[in-house]
């Protein structure tokens, strides 16, 4: 045995076979370098990395900027560093990474312990070893990969972590890596999770909250406290316990801090408001900018006054509340419906629906918007997409025509039956809300008590066609057909159309189209749109202020005046005008309404058009919500049948009361006998007599000499 040894001991291995030997080692080193070399070349390049920035949503901001709703394919608004308190990314230091600030990149130790894992369970999944660093890098690899291809993965991770490393400083890439963490629910980074987990901004969370969100990073649909709040607890306070290991809290902060709740559900201030309004702006702007609009960070500054919004929900809760309460009302109440059913997008809404839109009229402002009573129950906007029969709200349209046609407001028109026969030979006897007719009045009171036959009689005197391009020219777009049912509402019309008509007479003639948006702006600050209101002069003055006074006299005297004013509390020192609308059966009740710097619509229905309640009216119902809405606007919280203002929360007013429409130059006023039309004279009763306005030309001349009363003064024998 030793001689052999000692052979094997002796023996010399020639040169080449040396050279051989070294060229092998010298060139597997070199393949392995190229190897890692070439590993990455699908990899973020350095260039990509110093350029990268995540996703980012776009924003949408109400008239005061405030954050109304983020859109983005990630829900993600990045934060900085240096604004959060410290124990924010000290908890993630604690749980992620503690030795971040010493390592390169890559933790030597934390990768020898995860290996030793993997031989343990001889499995890949949850062996950890990856600094934030790595995490960062892996998010910036957006493709899926197999099981077979995970090794290939973690190395090429392992490059993009040296080379952010080399890229960026180490408080830059803890920065990048917290706006990027997954927080499920489709939210993403630490401002995103702290307004819809908590309701405030990342830089006002305090030690729980913070090591809430970093114990949430590890596995986000485990641990989000909405999804199973008892696994984040323990997460959470695994977290402040490794946050006393590292001195960064002591022990009796840390026992406070895990006393502190963690939240069950979404974040109330982070709800979405006017979520009808926010999805028109949805639609508008994705037509516009596409994909951008989700993943740029665009800056959208809308029109939205949150206090109008306000103020107009509650009016529309007490109009659908005092709805269903009405005796006889027969549907399921939105009540019954919601406690039974849990679904979204529900196709038929058995229960009251309703619309609110309010405008600023010399800018086509929306201030406030209600497309629907549940936005989750049913997207479908009412205000801006529904079509229904506008019912009396079309008649000043028709009243108008007659106006710019050169009849006066005082013409007096037979409130008597019409019976017209139609192309099917049938006939058509159509009737007024009250089964009593009144005879001869003026067109002026045949608006205020919206006197059906007078409408259609004055619509087919003037003109059917003439009525339709009236419409038209004031806003209604969608078909008015040239029936004599047209001139009491049969066409159906969409509701911010219709509201748009009106704003046209609270400017005294110019129509402005109403929009929700001011302007958007890039992530940069750069105004990439700024649109500007649509004016079009449609009406002459003259024309639009008469029109205006018969429209007051509807709200302060005719069919809005007890919803407004007696069932609202609305003052009478503010200048309101409108019309009330109602069709046939109470299937939809109507409200347009103005003042000289405010315009709004209110309307109440079934989706499916069915009788709301017996005896159902626009003036019963839908005038009090508008009342409602104009009372907290201009009085704040004022108390019905006050004229003042108190001290409680939210009793500031929106608006200041604004002066009357003035009376533009050139019109004629003229007292006259209401019931003629004529110019009073002592010869007909003075109590019936009132102040009218006329187009030049068109001022009664004659004197009115109807029989006086037994009592009349001066009276000649």
């Amino acid at each position: 045995m030793r001689t052999a040894l000692n052979k094997v001991r002796g023996l010399r291995i020639p040169r080449p076979v040396w050279v051989v030997l070294l060229f092998l080692c010298t060139a597997a080193v070199g393949l392995a370098a190229g190897a890692w070399q070439n590993l990455c070349v699908d990899c973020p390049s350095i260039a990509q990395i110093y350029t990268y920035e995540p996703q980012q949503t776009s924003k949408i901001y109400a008239r005061d900027s405030t954050l109304v709703r983020e859109l983005g394919l990630e829900r993600r608004t990045p934060v900085s560093l240096a604004s959060l308190p410290p124990h924010v990314p000290q908890a993630f230091l604690a749980i992620e990474d503690r030795r971040f600030y010493s390592h390169g990149g890559l933790d030597w130790k934390g990768i020898a312990r995860a290996g030793l894992e993997v031989i343990r369970t001889q499995s890949l999944s949850g062996a950890g070893g990856s600094t934030i660093t790595q995490q960062l890098a892996r998010n910036m690899f957006t493709d899926r990969i197999g099981f077979e291809k995970r090794v290939l993965r973690k190395m090429k991770e392992w490059q993009v972590a040296l080379a952010l490393e080399e890229a960026y400083s180490k408080d830059q890439i803890l920065e990048a890596y917290m706006n990027q963490i997954g927080y499920a629910h489709g939210w993403y980074g630490l401002q995103t999770a702290s307004r819809n987990y908590f309701g405030k901004n990342a830089i006002d969370m305090n030690p729980a909250e913070g090591a809430l969100l970093a114990a949430i990073a590890n596995l986000p649909e485990v641990y989000s406290p909405l999804n199973n709040p008892e696994a984040a607890r323990g997460r959470r306070n695994l977290v402040l316990d490794l946050m006393v290991r590292e001195e960064y809290l002591t022990e009796d902060e840390a026992q406070r801090w895990k006393a502190e709740p963690v939240p069950l559900e979404r974040a109330r201030s982070v709800q979405i408001q006017a979520p009808y309004f926010v999805e028109w702006v949805r639609g508008i702007l994705d037509d516009r900018f596409g994909g951008k609009l989700y993943t740029a960070g665009l800056r959208i500054y809308t029109t939205l006054d949150l206090d109008m919004q306000a103020a107009a929900r509650t009016a529309m809760e007490t109009g659908w509340e005092r709805i269903e309460g009405w005796p006889g009302f027969s549907h399921p109440t939105y009540a019954e419906f919601a406690a039974e059913t849990d679904e979204v997008d529900i196709d038929d809404i058995p229960y009251l629906q309703g619309m609110f839109v309010a405008v600023e009229p010399q800018t086509g402002h929306v201030r406030a918007m209600i497309g629907g009573r549940d936005f989750d129950h049913s997207k479908f906007n009412r205000a801006t997409l529904a079509r229904r029969q506008a019912g009396s709200a079309f008649k000043p349209f028709v009243y108008t025509a007659a106006l710019e046609s050169g009849i006066p407001a005082s013409e007096v028109v037979p409130d008597s039956p019409v019976v017209l026969d139609q192309v099917d030979g049938t006939i058509w006897k159509p009737a007024n809300y009250e089964p009593e007719f009144l005879g001869p009045i003026t067109m002026r009171e045949g608006l205020r008590k919206s006197i059906n036959m007078v409408a259609i009689r004055m619509g087919m005197r003037v003109g059917l066609e003439s009525v339709a391009q009236m419409a038209r020219r004031l806003g209604i777009r969608t078909e008015v057909e040239r029936y004599p049912s047209s001139a009491i509402g049969a066409a159906e019309v969409i509701p911010i159309q219709l509201l748009e008509a009106y704003s046209a007479f609270s400017t005294l003639g110019t129509r402005v189209r109403p929009f929700p948006i001011l302007k958007v702006e890039s992530a940069d600050g750069e105004v990439l749109w700024e649109p500007r209101p649509e004016r079009t002069r449609v009406l002459d003055p003259q024309v639009a202020r008469v029109a205006v006074s018969m429209l007051e006299d509807v709200a302060f005297q005719g069919t809005g005046h007890t919803g407004i004013h007696i069932t609202a509390g609305l003052p009478l020192s503010v200048p309101a005008a409108g019309k009330t609308g109602t069709t046939n059966e109470g299937r939809n009740v109507w409200f347009m309404g103005f003042t000289p710097n405010l315009a709004a619509g209110v309307w109440f229905g079934m989706d499916e058009p069915v009788p709301i309640v017996g005896r159902a009216t626009g003036g019963g119902f839908a005038s009090p919500v508008w009342g409602e809405f104009m009372r907290r606007v201009y009085f704040g919280d004022l108390p019905q049948g006050e004229s003042g203002t108190d001290d409680g929360a939210g009793a500031r007013p929106l608006l200041a009361v604004p002066d009357p429409w003035p009376v533009p130059a050139g019109l004629i006023s003229r007292r006259v006998d209401s019931k003629t039309g004529t110019l009073a004279s002592r010869w007909c009763p003075a109590d019936e007599a009132y102040d009218e306005l006329y187009l030049p030309g068109t001022e009664p001349t004659e004197v009115c000499d109807r029989q006086a009363r037994s009592d009349l003064p001066g009276r000649d024998p």
